[in-house]
């Protein structure tokens, strides 16, 4: 019984979201859902980048394209290719120095709130985040032509082809700041 109840608040869920006009995600949670993300577990650095004091991870608020504005990210965020993603994680890394990488899919699983939907992210902290698929580093071991994936839609992981347009959080290691 438990798991038909599960399931069903689950499917309720996921119907009761949606995507409203001009980009803003409307954001679903279960009521009696437990937080796995809360934002008393991270810590504001400088210029739109966050300390997950649970991982020791630095995590930049928004997506690759947007633009951190104090307070929420502005723009749109740009898909990118894995190939690309790597490389663009370098170029961020040389270009500051602060060693910013693509997040392998461990890391990237750890910002999931498993009980929401549309993005499943805390949003306070990572806001304006598209309810889709981001990259990881992580390779997928059994074909050398794809790649895993979080899906922000649903806290799911998935792989997907290299080739594949698919947005991009990079992250770094902690350096007390």
């Amino acid at each position: 019984m438990k798991t038909t109840l599960t399931t069903l608040s689950t499917l309720a869920l996921l119907a009761a979201s949606v995507v409203l006009p001009s980009g803003v995600y409307a954001q679903t949670c279960l009521a009696d859902g437990l937080e796995t993300t809360p934002s008393a577990n991270f810590s504001e650095l400088t210029s739109g980048n966050v300390w997950h004091q649970t991982t020791d991870l630095v995590w930049q608020r928004c997506a690759l394209g947007q633009t951190w504005t104090g307070t929420t990210c502005s723009g749109n965020a740009i898909q990118y290719t894995w190939q690309e993603a790597l490389a663009l994680a370098q170029q961020a890394s040389d270009t500051d120095l602060l060693g910013w990488r693509l997040p392998n899919v461990k890391e990237l699983a750890t910002l999931t709130e498993r009980d929401c939907v549309r993005p499943a992210i805390n949003t306070t902290l990572f806001p304006e985040t598209p309810p889709d698929d981001f990259w990881t580093s992580t390779p997928s071991t059994s074909d050398p032509d794809r790649a895993w994936v979080v899906a922000f839609f649903n806290a799911s992981h998935s792989v997907k082809e290299k080739d594949r347009f698919i947005y991009v959080r990079l992250v770094r290691n902690y350096v007390d700041e």
